[in-house]
């Protein structure tokens, strides 16, 4: 039961990098402000849902848990899933810590971006290369509405913005 929920938790954590994406793209009916609450819950519920998948799996399996953090383990999603894991706590951290520290938005952006960007990949390569926790199609459709999204959402950002 704990693996099973593990594995749901990846799956929705997974869902809800798409509600952040579709949340920054403006293609819901919200207001700035409520886009951007939208987003961060997003990201919220994104480090915990990471925190039930790897804790999940660290008590079915530790010793396996052990060789994908060190990355020593023979499986060729574990690298991506652990790369992933790290770019979600690093942007946790940023958002985080952004009004206590003397980063500048612009860098924080850019910093930002490049966390997502690395979130997104890693999950996605991740999702792929595990077999039997997801049906193909869903598989297959999930990766490709996540990263259809992320690109629009920074394609937005870049034309509002700039990095």
């Amino acid at each position: 039961m704990i693996y099973i929920i593990s594995a749901l938790a990846g799956v929705i954590a997974m869902s809800s990098i798409l509600l952040q994406a579709v949340a920054m793209t403006g293609l819901l009916p919200l207001d700035q402000a409520r886009a951007r609450r939208v987003h961060r819950f997003g990201g919220m519920s994104l480090c915990a849902l990471v925190v039930v998948h790897v804790g999940g799996l660290w008590l079915t399996s530790p010793p396996d848990v052990i060789d994908a953090l060190t990355f020593k383990s023979p499986t060729p999603f574990a690298p991506w899933g652990v790369v992933a894991m790290w770019a979600v706590l690093g942007s946790a951290l940023i958002a985080v810590l952004r009004s206590r520290t003397l980063l500048r938005w612009r860098a924080w952006r850019r910093a930002h971006l490049v966390f997502a960007s690395v979130i997104v990949v890693g999950t996605i390569v991740h999702a792929v290369l595990i077999l039997g926790t997801m049906e193909p199609v869903s598989k297959y459709g999930l990766s490709v509405l996540v990263f259809a999204a992320f690109a629009l959402a920074v394609r937005r950002s870049l034309c509002r913005h700039g990095v």
